[in-house]
């Protein structure tokens, strides 16, 4: 929970015309913990690319969820996985709820960390265990955000995910990060090994989420590029081989951002 935070935090710093998470700085500041070996990679070119790539996953999620709440302002904001992500809150337009899911233990900590606002609450349950959507309103509209989390997955078990939800829920949209096979086996062993994450495996990957993802007539699938889709991260901060990278993450690695709409 810790790395993806402080990565958010320290893209904020680093690119603050770029992106911006309050929260996130806030909630390092506040933490009683020794950043100090994070610190000292903060200039790393990997680790710097690393808090880049998390920083746009987020600002393309928060787009999708924005444009979602122009159409139906009263929705229901779900984040799956949640950790201590507080992008409910960042998309927040004073009338939506949030819901944040993630396992017991997770939200036992973050319960103590962070404070809800009063249209948000807190779901502790595993995923794969469905019974968390009953704690989920989507009468006047849905949308679920998933930052980071199905790569750990199989792909039988997104697909069963994305199929009960598209049950329970028409009229609402899923939105989540994907990467390609070759991208899904450079995160593992070269990305996650830089972050001092070790002991996970990474299961689920689309080379061609329009054409694998496609799993039913109820749903309606857009991609784009994860790191310049949505924005061209034109920063005078922002070195040209970051920008290279980027470019080779969407085209050769497959890294995307895929929204399924349920019909």
């Amino acid at each position: 929970m810790l790395v993806p935070l402080y990565g958010r935090k320290m893209c904020s710093e680093k690119f603050p015309e770029l992106y911006t998470d309050i929260f996130a700085k806030n909630l390092c500041n506040s933490l009683d913990y020794d950043f100090s070996e994070l610190d000292r990679k903060n200039n790393s070119f990997l680790y710097e690319f690393g808090s880049l790539e998390a920083a746009m996953r987020q600002l393309d999620i928060m787009w999708e969820v924005k444009e979602y709440l122009k159409t139906y302002p009263k929705a229901t904001v779900v984040n799956l996985g949640c950790g201590l992500d507080e992008t409910g809150k960042a998309c927040d337009n004073g009338s939506c709820k949030i819901v944040n899911v993630d396992f017991p233990d997770v939200i036992e900590v973050r319960n103590q960390l962070i404070s809800n606002y009063e249209r948000e609450k807190n779901v502790a349950c595993d995923l794969k265990d469905y019974s968390w959507m009953n704690e989920v309103d989507g009468s006047n509209g849905v949308v679920f955000f998933a930052a980071g989390v199905f790569h750990y997955f199989k792909r039988n078990e997104v697909k069963d995910l994305v199929l009960e939800l598209s049950k329970r829920y028409v009229g609402g949209c899923l939105i989540f990060d994907s990467v390609g096979k070759l991208g899904l086996k450079l995160m593992m062993s070269k990305t996650l090994k830089n972050m001092g994450i070790s002991d996970v495996e990474g299961l689920f990957y689309t080379n061609n989420p329009m054409q694998e993802l496609n799993w039913s007539d109820k749903i309606k699938i857009t991609s784009k590029g994860y790191m310049l889709g949505y924005y061209d991260m034109k920063s005078p901060k922002i070195r040209f081989s970051h920008r290279l990278l980027a470019k080779i993450g969407d085209d050769m690695m497959k890294m995307a951002i895929n929204k399924i709409e349920f019909v």
